[in-house]
């Protein structure tokens, strides 16, 4: 992207922003006396967490071959949006755009934020609409690649990201279950990158509500200044550096996932109520259906919850891919649906 003007970009207020310094920011050693902080004496999760995250940042720059500098660590992907937003856009002046289907949060707190919405659907193939994005003036743009609820990667985004006079903010929450390199490696080819992962999906930690975004040491100083102090767990940092020194276990997991997606989508296929299984880079199916609320409410009936996503892709559910167990117990109760 050329003549790219980050702090033109930036509201005035954050780009001036002087941030809050805690204890732990003007000690950093592990050993001593500690009566800086007012912590209680006692217990032993009585001090206050690394509010820089950086161990773990060590750990993700080693896995991903990506500098410290280049890494945030959000109370999950949905704090990392909700800092875009307040980093980039100015309340009752400012668009966002995104293109639905798609993840729900993006919409959600930009209306918390009082920030304008630009919808540019994806189209019947569920790829983005290129022309039309290109034709709005927004400051940001959320992409979600593979998208959530469709489950498929998203192409052209590299035109988007050399065209578009904003923020390109790629959520990659479903990356590990995909063929897709991803685009964590082009942060430096792109100042107006923004990528989203998370621990919740393929690491197994959706409790622990860790979310990381990589990008270009500017953005994301400005997103590290605005953030709380100790906006991650002492706690929630320590599983997420458990998972990472389990990378057998990750990739056995990630691997079983893969297996019975092919395998759910086999069994999917033979029930004559099922009209359509969209291709999936994710760990989930998007399934097109003759009467999904009945189905839906069946398989409630039957103890076994899905999605139903008939008001956001007409006729659909969306079916999480479970453990081998869990995926049977599902399609043994849709053979015994009747319609």
């Amino acid at each position: 992207m050329n003549n790219f003007d980050l702090k033109s970009l930036v509201r005035s207020n954050i780009w001036e922003l002087a941030p809050y310094s805690s204890a732990r920011d003007e000690f950093t050693g592990n050993e001593g006396v500690f009566l800086d902080a007012n912590e209680n004496p006692f217990g032993d999760k009585n001090r206050y967490p690394d509010p820089h995250q950086r161990e773990l940042k060590l750990k993700l720059s080693e896995r991903n071959n990506i500098p410290v500098d280049n890494i945030f660590i959000g109370n999950g992907s949905d704090e990392v949006i909700d800092l875009v937003l307040r980093v980039f856009c100015d309340p009752e002046k400012d668009s966002i755009i995104v293109c639905p289907p798609t993840y729900g949060m993006y919409e959600v707190s930009a209306n918390i934020n009082n920030i304008n919405i630009i919808k540019v659907p994806l189209d019947d193939i569920f790829q983005l609409d290129t022309e039309a994005i290109l034709s709005k003036s927004a400051k940001c743009i959320f992409i979600c690649s593979p998208n959530n609820p469709t489950g498929n990667n998203l192409h052209n985004i590299e035109e988007i990201l050399e065209l578009f006079n904003g923020i390109v903010v790629v959520d990659e929450a479903y990356i590990d279950f995909s063929d897709s390199p991803g685009f964590i490696n082009k942060i430096d080819k792109y100042p107006n990158l923004i990528v989203t992962q998370t621990f919740s999906k393929a690491w197994a930690l959706a409790r622990a509500r860790v979310g990381i975004a990589y990008s270009n040491n500017n953005i994301i100083s400005l997103m590290s200044k605005t953030k709380p102090p100790y906006n991650v767990s002492g706690l929630n940092q320590d599983e997420a550096l458990k998972a990472l020194s389990e990378s057998d276990k990750f990739n056995e997991r990630v691997k079983i996932i893969l297996k019975e997606r092919e395998t759910l989508m086999l069994e999917l296929s033979k029930l004559s109520f099922v009209k359509h299984i969209y291709p999936s880079d994710a760990n989930f199916l998007l399934v097109k259906m003759d009467n999904p609320k009945k189905v839906y409410n069946y398989l409630v009936s039957n103890n076994v919850i899905v999605r139903n996503r008939d008001t956001v892709v007409p006729g659909c559910i969306r079916i999480t891919v479970g453990s081998p167990e869990e995926n049977s117990i599902l399609i043994n109760a849709l053979r015994n649906y009747t319609d």
